[in-house]
């Protein structure tokens, strides 16, 4: 199992973490609240905890080509519900 990690710097850490696990319930099985998440998408894990200044992602997938899809999806996701 190949895992990435990256800390996001936002004051809107926990409103993120509870859009992203929202959107991703209808498809995937998905745990949260306001401080933790945790997506298990077909093609990996996301698991997400939520601060004050930050939110951090751990992603987790069996293989380079699918951890890199991964870190792709959820990027462009959380940039997409940083501009609405």
């Amino acid at each position: 199992m190949l895992t990435s990690r990256a800390d996001v710097a936002t004051e809107h850490a926990s409103r993120y973490l509870q859009q992203l696990c929202k959107h991703w319930s209808h498809k995937f099985p998905v745990e949260f609240d306001p401080r933790h998440g945790a997506i298990q998408l077909s093609i990996g894990r996301t698991v997400m905890d939520a601060d004050d200044q930050a939110l951090h992602i751990a992603l987790a997938a069996d293989d380079e080509a699918s951890l890199d899809r991964l870190e792709t999806v959820v990027a462009d996701h959380i940039k997409r519900f940083a501009f609405r």
